[in-house]
């Protein structure tokens, strides 16, 4: 049986919803079931999808630092697609997607997958509650929807058809520059927790890398990969970053990239 199949990363929810109305509208025009693989949390990185010649994949990450997330690059290598149609999308915080939608193409190209359509949409950033505030909105969505409608599902693409922006050989990641021009290294900063937290462990389900204790949300076990899930899901706001470079960084994006930027489309 034929099916489209939404595969996606979204700590908080933006990359879902985009890769979701992309996937409900193929099913509508093509008269498809649809299956959904999650892999945010650690559970959903366990195993793969059967991907089969026939299927549609929409394949959505988050932009973090102008690339696919590092952390996700061992399980995307692992992906099988056996001649599955792919659409790569990538979502990211209004400043720029630099070689991610790219890198993400070449990812599954070389998992078997036969790419036929790539796309970047703009989300709230992970950083912030100003910066694309409330995006992907309306006008992203139906831009995805007509994205969808567009796309050509027959055989015989190559990647490089499609012409996706990015540099081949990729860029480093992204970094910040402290107050008098050095880059700084933000991976080691941490969330901390007020005292107003309730301890209703949200923060500990939500936390893609299973870095939240459940008997102790206070600490942190593992890596933190500054995704937001953590803060922009706790339902009193207890949890923050307080470290100056962070705080820096995200003042320098909420007052340098006010000008709404529009999704890119490769078809």
């Amino acid at each position: 049986m034929k099916k489209i199949i939404s595969f996606y990363f979204s700590p908080t929810g933006t990359t879902e919803k985009v890769v979701m109305e992309m996937a409900n509208t193929l099913a509508k025009k093509e008269g498809w079931g649809m299956v959904h693989h999650d892999f945010t949390l650690p559970a959903g990185r366990t195993g793969y999808p059967d991907f089969r010649e026939e299927d549609i994949v929409i394949v959505g990450v988050p932009v973090y630092a102008g690339r696919v997330p590092n952390v996700l690059l061992k399980y995307l290598s692992g992906l099988k697609g056996n001649g599955a149609k792919a659409v790569a999308v990538v979502v990211y915080g209004n400043r720029a997607y630099d070689d991610a939608l790219l890198e993400l193409g070449d990812v599954l190209n070389h998992g078997g997958f036969n790419v036929v359509g790539a796309a970047a949409f703009v989300g709230e950033h992970s950083f912030s509650y100003d910066l694309a505030k409330g995006r992907p909105d309306e006008d992203d969505l139906e831009m995805a929807r007509e994205f969808a409608k567009r796309l050509d599902l027959g055989a015989g693409y190559d990647l490089e058809d499609l012409h996706i922006k990015g540099n081949p050989d990729y860029k480093e990641y992204y970094k910040p520059l402290d107050d008098v021009g050095n880059p700084v290294d933000i991976r080691r900063v941490q969330p901390k927790t007020k005292d107003t937290c309730i301890d209703c462990k949200v923060c500990a389900k939500v936390c893609p890398m299973g870095s939240i204790p459940y008997g102790d949300v206070k600490i942190l076990t593992g890596i933190c990969i500054k995704c937001g899930a953590c803060i922009k899901r706790c339902p009193v706001e207890a949890k923050y970053f307080d470290d100056p470079d962070y705080l820096r960084h995200k003042r320098e994006l909420e007052e340098g990239l006010k000008d709404r930027k529009l999704p890119e489309i490769f078809i």
